[in-house]
């Protein structure tokens, strides 16, 4: 185990715990240990680039990430912020096993745990606690799906900027304002005006 690596283990099993409403048994945490692996990311360095196979998942212990893909102009659409005790990958990739069409690279500098596919699935068979938590990831990450689009469709810029100021007020703390208004949708312009707007209020 890399030094210092311990309190990252910690985290995550407070993750899992918490997630699946079970606790680990002291054998239970040393398998998940030899499934996840330490790894650090430099600021701008990619964790996976489009048109590679997503070998694995993610669990952000510090930092912050984000997904997103580039069109044919060459412009950046995110997709997904993830901060600390957030996972990051893409999962359509990574259990299908196929390119993937995004781009996940750090937007400071990032320590995380990595998991691959066969030592994830072995963790899933063998401990009812992961199986409770993926499932309980899998609900949540459907119900955000679905508010998302329901946003993008339904609100204006304006709305979509209040929600995301009530439901993550994290992210306008550390991510630039290009990229929040990239995960909005909307120009860069546009999201000026609507934080001036919400200052003078």
């Amino acid at each position: 185990m890399q030094p210092g690596a311990e309190h990252m283990y910690d985290s995550l099993k407070k993750y899992i715990e918490e997630y699946s409403g079970e606790t680990l048994t002291d054998e239970e945490f040393e398998m998940v240990k030899t499934a996840f692996t330490p790894k650090k990311f430099r600021k701008k360095q990619y964790l996976l680039q489009a048109g590679d196979v997503s070998r694995f998942m993610a669990f952000i212990i510090k930092g912050a990430v984000r997904q997103y893909s580039v069109d044919d102009k060459g412009i950046e659409h995110i997709i997904y912020f993830g901060l600390e005790n957030w996972w990051a990958g893409d999962r359509e990739s990574f259990t299908m096993l196929t390119p993937s069409r995004y781009n996940i690279d750090a937007v400071e500098d990032t320590e995380v745990l990595l998991t691959k596919n066969k030592k994830n699935d072995r963790l899933k068979n063998s401990i009812p606690a992961i199986n409770k938590m993926f499932t309980t990831m899998d609900q949540r990450s459907y119900i955000a799906t679905q508010k998302r689009i329901h946003a993008s469709i339904s609100l204006t810029a304006e709305e979509r900027y209040q929600e995301l100021s009530k439901n993550y007020p994290d992210f306008l703390q550390r991510f630039p304002q290009n990229m929040i208004a990239s995960y909005l949708g909307i120009s860069a312009e546009t999201l000026s005006r609507i934080r001036k707007k919400a200052l003078s209020k």
